[in-house]
């Protein structure tokens, strides 16, 4: 899929003019992540991006810094703040990342970016996902979200990748101020996000 024109425009454009308009609530989420998670307010995380080139991404931190008696982190399932479920349930720790979208990196509707050690785990088919720039939100995230399984997610990620159309990304964009308001699929059973993608059966 090559990266529309019209796409681009879109982006810059909408993005531009909902950061203006929630720099009042992205300074309240700061304030309150700052007191309730400490500094940095940020969470970056180097994430593939379009044809699975790397870059940072930008999010709200979720997560306590909070520690075993060893030192190593504790399970996320552990760390995760009431903030922090709160903000992942309404979607507004992904705020920051339209400032991934302004620069380029992201789209506002695309497959979400994941881990980078999972590039090396998709098949050659689910590896085209990586043929869109990734998004704030996608196909796969407006049908189950964290209630499909990989094989689901990548399959509706690569129908996306082969149907793109502008008119699909408004529809995508409605769909998931709807979602958001219904808080679906937020997290899989027994995990504060979602399993780790450990590759395919054989």
């Amino acid at each position: 899929m090559p990266l529309p024109f019209t796409k681009r425009v879109f982006d810059f454009t909408t993005s531009t003019l909902a950061l203006l308009v929630l720099t009042p609530l992205l300074a309240v989420l700061a304030a309150l992540v700052a007191i309730f998670h400490g500094r940095p307010v940020l969470f970056g995380q180097i994430r593939p991006g379009f044809k699975g080139r790397p870059f940072r991404i930008y999010k709200f931190r979720t997560m306590s810094n909070a520690r075993a008696a060893d030192g190593q982190l504790l399970p996320d399932a552990d760390r995760l703040t009431p903030l922090g479920r709160f903000l992942r349930a309404t979607s507004l720790d992904e705020l920051p990342e339209l400032f991934n979208v302004l620069r380029g990196e992201m789209s506002l509707v695309g497959p979400r970016p994941l881990l980078m050690q999972y590039l090396s785990r998709y098949s050659s088919e689910q590896m085209r996902r990586h043929d869109a720039l990734p998004g704030i939100t996608g196909l796969a995230q407006v049908n189950g979200r964290n209630a499909l399984s990989w094989n689901e997610k990548f399959a509706l990620d690569v129908w996306y990748v082969d149907h793109w159309s502008f008119w699909l990304d408004i529809k995508i964009l409605f769909q998931t101020i709807w979602k958001v308001f219904k808080r679906e699929g937020i997290s899989q059973p027994g995990h504060a996000t979602a399993e780790e993608f450990t590759g395919n059966e054989p």
